[in-house]
């Protein structure tokens, strides 16, 4: 499909473990891109939802079929980027490394500690980006979840620091006491990858954690398996369509509200114009565009 004939989307929608699907949508149909980065995990379901178009996109493809690693983060976002999409919500499942944050509990983290050795930016060959990081997630997007939820009657939590490992396994019992050690709140695989790729494309972005264990270090608790994390997904993942459904009938709620994620590449291009890569650049240009 040419990139002028695709529909203007503003919100986009990643589901993550046990998400594949967004009830409700009207007027549903598929869009599948090519990046300069190659394919996203899946085609893009664009449609309406709460009065407002909406992407989703399965971040492990339908059924299940990308490890973390193996995930195209870069295509996810740029195609999202294609799409015109200016916020992006994230649903994560999640192990928790305190006490207080249970399993089914909610997490909105807003740090991250990367433990990946992933591609992570849409730079390099021939141009170079230095984006703050200082806050990765947008305030705004976050707290209007944030009191949504607590609308809903949920056991939500308002920010937290999520370690990013590489995966698929989970950890060992020395890893997850170190990362309690950092204080670190709750252990994941994909979203301090995606917050930096939001950054990049200045979405505004927010990731919404279900907690489904206590990874590895409470050893009264059941070790994290496969079996716990569904089960306790399934039980949440209702709360998380309807978070979603919330905000999106209130979207426009924060319109009047300022963030700076959508100036993320602002000042940031440092390679000097003559020594720019030309195919990057034009690879690069529906996020880079208006700053050259």
């Amino acid at each position: 499909m040419n990139h002028k004939e695709l529909p203007e989307v503003n919100i986009g929608i990643l589901g993550g473990t046990g998400l594949y699907q967004i009830d409700g949508l009207r007027q549903a149909r598929e869009i599948s891109l090519e990046t300069p980065f190659g394919q996203p995990s899946d085609s893009y379901i664009v449609g309406e939802l709460e009065g407002v178009t909406v992407a989703f996109l399965s971040r492990h493809g339908r059924g299940h079929r990308y490890m973390p690693s193996e995930v195209n983060y870069r295509a996810n976002f740029f195609g999202f980027k294609l799409l015109g999409v200016k916020r992006v919500i994230s649903v994560n499942s999640v192990g928790s490394l305190k006490e207080e944050i249970k399993p089914r509990d909610i997490v909105l983290a807003d740090q991250f500690v990367d433990r990946t050795r992933r591609f992570n930016t849409f730079f390099g060959q021939g141009l170079v980006a230095h984006i703050s990081l200082a806050h990765p997630v947008c305030p705004v997007l976050s707290k209007h979840i944030y009191d949504l939820a607590k609308e809903l009657g949920l056991s939500v939590h308002p920010a937290g620091t999520y370690v990013c490992i590489e995966g698929p396994a989970f950890s060992t019992i020395a890893e997850s006491k170190v990362y309690r050690q950092f204080g670190a709140d709750v252990i994941g695989m994909t979203a301090a990858t995606e917050a930096r790729l939001a950054r990049e494309a200045e979405m505004c972005y927010v990731t919404m954690n279900l907690v489904t264990d206590y990874d590895v270090w409470k050893s009264q608790e059941e070790t994290v398996t496969v079996e716990l994390v569904l089960a306790n997904l399934q039980a949440n993942i209702s709360n998380a369509k309807n978070i979603i459904k919330k905000t999106l009938a209130s979207i426009n709620r924060l319109e009047a509200e300022a963030c700076d994620c959508q100036e993320g590449l602002k000042n940031t291009i440092i390679t000097a114009p003559q020594a720019r890569d030309p195919q990057t650049v034009k690879n690069l240009w529906p996020l880079i565009g208006k700053y050259l």
